[in-house]
């Protein structure tokens, strides 16, 4: 069976799969907020989404999206804009430096770029994301495509995430950084209330992703979403664990305590680096192993 016949078959049998394929090619752009959740939840998760009276963690992801609307989150999910405001809170020291900033992909001049870089756009989670270890090798044509049509995609239709709907597109080139094993590590700290509870590390990412999870005391805690997750593989306790908790619970502060927020972070050479802000880890259809843990996340997520 050829790939294009396996393909057309996967399309045909998983309903799932076809909705995904339309939702890619716009069939869906004119379903209002929530009936567009409600399709893709059941479609994702297997089950229907309660809104009335959500329980799950995925479900409550869902509920936020429609009932929390703070004009600011806007601006922090915009990856150019995010950085000074979270400078003002941690420092500057924080923040990966940007090298340039631009509309349009045919602005960018890779002769004045550094011999290593990463190009991303400012209002997706990584589509058309370059990152350069020898500028010497790059295809400048290729990237410049790749960045074209990541520009063109709203982000904001294949999820609803509405802060994304009004970020002004932007490309940016940004310091490489370089933890000195070659597969960076990412913090990301899940806060709720105001309180980080768990820390998801994504390692591997290019190679074999896999992550894993901890609470506070750096206990592996059993559960995972969308990887593999390896209690055998041992990452050890970050020196600055505890400047890591605090620097996102200053986030959190600054929010007013939102319900839940993702804040991710590098360490490099032990020091700490601010990556982004998430406001629905997974856009809330990540599918949790075991199921249990979408509820006991849920919990803690008090509306």
């Amino acid at each position: 069976m050829s790939i294009i016949t396996k393909k057309i078959r996967k399309f045909i049998e998983d309903p799932y799969v076809r909705f995904y394929c339309l939702d890619c090619m716009g069939f869906y752009k004119n379903l209002n907020d929530e009936a567009y959740l409600r399709k893709k939840f059941a479609l994702r998760l297997g089950y229907e989404l309660n809104m009335e009276d959500p329980r799950s963690f995925n479900e409550k992801m869902q509920w936020l999206k429609i009932n929390d609307r703070n004009e600011i989150y806007t601006r922090l999910v915009d990856k150019y804009l995010v950085k000074q405001w979270v400078g003002e809170i941690l420092g500057d020291d924080q923040i990966i430096p940007t090298i340039g900033v631009w509309d349009n992909p045919e602005d960018i001049n890779f002769e004045d770029l550094p011999e290593q870089f990463v190009l991303k756009c400012n209002h997706n989670s990584g589509e058309g994301m370059f990152i350069c270890k020898d500028r010497s090798r790059i295809n400048i044509r290729d990237i410049r495509k790749r960045l074209k049509r990541a520009m063109k995609k709203d982000y904001y239709l294949n999820g609803r995430e509405w802060p994304y709907k009004n970020v002004k597109r932007k490309i940016i080139a940004e310091k490489y950084m370089d933890d000195g094993t070659g597969q960076l590590k990412d913090y990301k700290l899940f806060v709720f209330e105001g309180k980080v509870k768990y820390i998801q590390v994504d390692y591997d990412r290019f190679t074999n992703h896999r992550r894993n999870f901890y609470d506070l005391n750096w206990n592996y805690v059993p559960f995972t979403t969308c990887y593999p997750t390896d209690s055998e593989y041992k990452i050890d306790k970050p020196e600055c664990l505890e400047q890591l908790i605090s620097n996102a619970e200053k986030i959190a502060v600054s929010l007013m305590n939102p319900h839940f927020i993702r804040v991710d972070f590098y360490i490099i050479n032990g020091k700490i680096y601010f990556g982004e802000i998430t406001f629905y880890h997974g856009s809330g259809n990540e599918i949790f192993s075991p199921v249990e843990w979408d509820y006991k996340l849920g919990e803690l997520i008090n509306l």
